[in-house]
């Protein structure tokens, strides 16, 4: 089973990808602030498509939105997200959600962990030193889902 593990967002979606329960590959979809949100949606949209059709997921795993204090970066990213949940749902994929604290709790032992917790142990358990949080949240979020369902 591949697995695709994405961290939604307008200006950076990581994302990883995990066959057989081993890391496959992970990177960002970068978006420029001074393009129009429809512009960063579909760069997002199309790259993700890219990943879909070369690794061939069967499952999505992604956090849903959880809490965000700034109103218009809430609603960026649910639209990001939303691009994310179509291709999904276009290609028959089915989702799980994990939430940042089920992630936290499950790679670190400690629900309220910080990024760069997260970080040392994706260097610790699979030699992957990945600096951006985005692409890390990312890998993070897969790793947790293939140890809840090992």
């Amino acid at each position: 089973m591949t697995i695709l593990s994405i961290d939604s967002g307008i200006e950076r979606t990581g994302y990883a990808i995990f066959k057989n329960k081993k890391y496959v590959t992970s990177a960002l979809i970068k978006t420029a602030k001074s393009d129009s949100t429809e512009k960063r949606l579909e760069k997002i949209y199309l790259e993700l498509k890219a990943v879909i059709k070369k690794q061939q997921p069967g499952n999505n795993v992604t956090s849903p939105l959880f809490f965000f204090k700034n109103q218009k970066t809430a609603i960026l990213v649910s639209q990001a997200q939303g691009v994310c949940l179509l291709l999904a749902a276009q290609n028959k994929i089915s989702v799980d959600f994990l939430t940042p604290l089920q992630i936290k709790q499950i790679i670190t032992g400690y629900g309220n962990a910080d990024k760069k917790s997260i970080q040392k142990m994706i260097e610790l358990e699979m030699g992957l030193n990945i600096k951006q949080d985005d692409e890390a949240d990312a890998v993070a979020c897969g790793m947790a889902y293939i140890l809840i369902n090992k």
